[in-house]
């Protein structure tokens, strides 16, 4: 088995591919860190070049008081303290020229160095610090949280349900590469991060041994396979639910840890072949499927109220379908159902708002 997983994660070729390393909550730029603290210091630098040029070219427009000549260290010297605004008062400009000079030309390029520098010490110190602060605020909440990993097409479908399903945005957590995706993440009200679901430091920064569940939905079968490996090794008890496209990569999904392994393909065929038997099939699976239909299947513990109760009388009012008890599945219609026991999973089909407003009859859906 571990050399089916090895050759599904690293596509054949004997070589196990590393994601970067994540960028918490924003995307990474792509020019490295050092090298643009270089492009905003070579900027200043050469502002200040210009500013240097001028005051030499108008040199005569300068007066010293101390010497009465103005050097080229003089013009670097006064240069520096009229963009820095300090003024000593040692050179100033005297003729009309100069003081024009200084208004219209070295009072705008002083502003462009100002804001360069404030912009430089925002970025690498107050921002990094803040995120840094934040991210460490919002980790101390994550508890009980849901974690999806990949918010593609079923990835943001998934998010979408669960909302509408009543869970609160701030305890879901998006993790994909891509920030075009994590936007629309956010503007849901989610925890968001950029980088590699297939990476420990991704998985530990949102706190995946705390999570209630985890959804994967990579998009390639080879990387949801190896983010379960990963989730797995982290987590041992988390529940894990994972998207996968090839049946033969159904058994290696569940071998590699994850609990529940949905095949969209499947799924799609199921609906086909239920409309060809019949014109309502497919629509009342869908409308199961989906909370904003008027019926929707749950699935929770059994009650000690229902304790001793056939399944047929759920406390909920609900349709029992079936029991889950001790690793064995039950059908509403074999004798251990009409006997719940503690501990009993229960999956049952209860109306949504949608049907108690309207009813469950046959006049189709909402």
């Amino acid at each position: 088995m571990n050399e089916q997983i090895d050759r599904i994660v690293t596509g054949g070729s004997g070589r196990r591919v590393r994601g970067p390393k994540f960028q918490p909550l924003r995307r990474a730029s792509r020019v490295p860190v050092w090298g643009d603290l270089a492009i905003r210091l070579g900027l200043a630098i050469f502002l200040l070049a210009i500013v240097v040029v001028i005051h030499w070219w108008d040199r005569e427009g300068l007066v010293d008081n101390l010497d009465g000549e103005v050097s080229f260290t003089d013009v670097v010297y006064f240069t520096m303290i009229s963009v820095t605004t300090t003024g000593f008062g040692d050179i100033a400009p005297i003729s009309d020229r100069a003081r024009m000079v200084e208004a219209i030309i070295v009072t705008p390029i002083r502003f462009a160095v100002f804001f360069i520098f404030v912009g430089t010490a925002y970025n690498f110190i107050i921002k990094r610090s803040w995120e840094k602060f934040r991210m460490a605020r919002i980790q101390e909440k994550l508890s009980d949280h849901i974690v999806v990993l990949g918010y593609g097409v079923s990835g943001s479908e998934s998010v979408s349900e669960l909302i509408e399903r009543g869970t609160d945005p701030s305890d879901i957590v998006v993790i994909d590469p891509s920030e075009e995706r994590l936007i629309e993440a956010e503007k849901l009200g989610c925890n968001i991060m950029a980088g590699d679901s297939t990476r420990n430091e991704i998985l530990n920064a949102v706190r995946i041994t705390k999570a209630r569940n985890v959804l994967v939905s990579a998009g390639r079968d080879d990387t949801s396979i190896l983010i379960v490996l990963t989730v797995r090794q982290l987590a041992p008890k988390v529940p894990i639910s994972v998207v996968v496209r090839a049946d033969d990569n159904e058994s290696l999904a569940r071998q590699a840890g994850a609990d529940n392994v949905i095949n969209p393909v499947r799924f799609t065929g199921l609906l086909l072949a239920g409309s060809a038997k019949g014109a309502h099939i497919a629509d009342y699976l869908a409308d199961l499927a989906s909370v904003t239909g008027r019926v929707q299947l749950v699935e929770r513990e059994v009650t000690e109220e229902e304790c001793g109760c056939a399944i047929t009388d759920l406390g909920t009012g609900g349709r029992g379908l079936r029991v889950y008890r001790d690793g064995k599945v039950l059908g509403f219609w074999e004798d251990e159902c009409q006997n719940l026991l503690k501990g009993d999973i229960i999956v049952e089909i209860v109306p949504t708002e949608n049907g108690e407003k309207r009813g469950d009859g046959h006049n189709g859906r909402k």
